[in-house]
């Protein structure tokens, strides 16, 4: 009975952070309207310090962040300067030179990416059924990068692009990385958080004046910063632990890309490109492929 009310809240903890996840493309758009992109990682990042704290706090868990030794912390050192420092300065700066619907999914190839890494990296073997998979994401990333013009194909931006492609290849890295820190998840993203701010703090030193204007694109960096980052990470990994079986809710967050494209398209009123739903249709489908057993 336990089991099923806990896979019942694992289930609501999934749909939140579907929807908070969905909004940030377009929460991406909105804040860049008027910050520079590191300008924007200082603030959301900084966000994310201050409500990991407080969730600490709550769950009894501050005190944890002593227990561990700096050998420890000093894996953060690394892992916070890939993501989120590294990783979101390429996603920020992608997002500002692409529309939302060509980034947003460029973005979500990370599975893909991570699949092609872990060959050398954990010295996996590639299977068919990973290549099918690996030449689908790709023909959808074609499909996206058209953005709309199959048959006068130019890329807009290349730089946009290799960003949007690059930082997946940076969480991917993350994430093979990470994999290898058994810290407390809560402690060890605290920890990321903080070390990340040290770096984007450091980093905007060297820019022009910051803007302290409490504008649409200040309070859309904040949302970021506890939506996007902060407190619905903690949310997915409570559903995770939640979940009889981790199959059981991940299978879910391939909605996440598609309603995204819909809330972009209201929100930021971008008119969606055939070729970016044919697109992303492609990278999902080689995902869930990969995942098959």
């Amino acid at each position: 009975m336990g089991t099923s009310k806990n896979q019942k809240k694992a289930y609501a903890l999934t749909l939140v952070v579907i929807i908070f996840w969905s909004t940030v493309a377009s929460a991406f758009k909105i804040s860049l309207q008027n910050l520079n992109f590191l300008h924007l990682l200082l603030i959301a990042n900084f966000t994310a310090i201050i409500a990991l704290f407080f969730i600490l706090v709550f769950n009894n868990k501050f005190h944890l962040i002593f227990k561990y030794s700096f050998k420890y912390h000093s894996r953060s050192m690394f892992l916070g300067f890939l993501n989120p420092y590294l990783y979101y300065i390429f996603i920020f700066k992608a997002y500002s030179l692409l529309p939302a619907q060509i980034a947003q999914p460029l973005n979500f190839t990370w599975p893909v990416v991570l699949t092609l890494l872990s060959i050398p990296l954990l010295g996996q073997k590639v299977s068919l059924k990973s290549i099918i998979a690996i030449l689908l994401s790709f023909a959808g990333v074609f499909f996206v990068s058209a953005q709309g013009k199959l048959i006068d194909y130019k890329i807009t931006s290349p730089a946009g692009m290799l960003l949007a492609v690059t930082s997946s290849v940076i969480w991917s890295f993350f994430w093979i990385s990470n994999m290898k820190d058994r810290r407390d998840d809560e402690v060890k993203l605290f920890m990321n958080f903080f070390c990340s701010g040290i770096y984007i703090f450091i980093t905007c030193l060297f820019l022009p004046g910051f803007n302290f204007e409490l504008n649409t694109s200040f309070l859309a960096a904040i949302y970021i910063g506890l939506f996007e980052m902060g407190i619905t990470y903690i949310f997915w990994i409570k559903a995770l632990q939640m979940s009889g079986s981790t199959d059981k809710v991940t299978g879910y967050i391939y909605i996440t890309p598609f309603l995204s494209l819909v809330l972009i398209h209201f929100i930021l009123n971008e008119e969606i490109y055939f070729t970016s739903i044919i697109g992303l249709i492609l990278i999902v489908l080689g995902i869930i492929i990969l995942r098959l057993r």
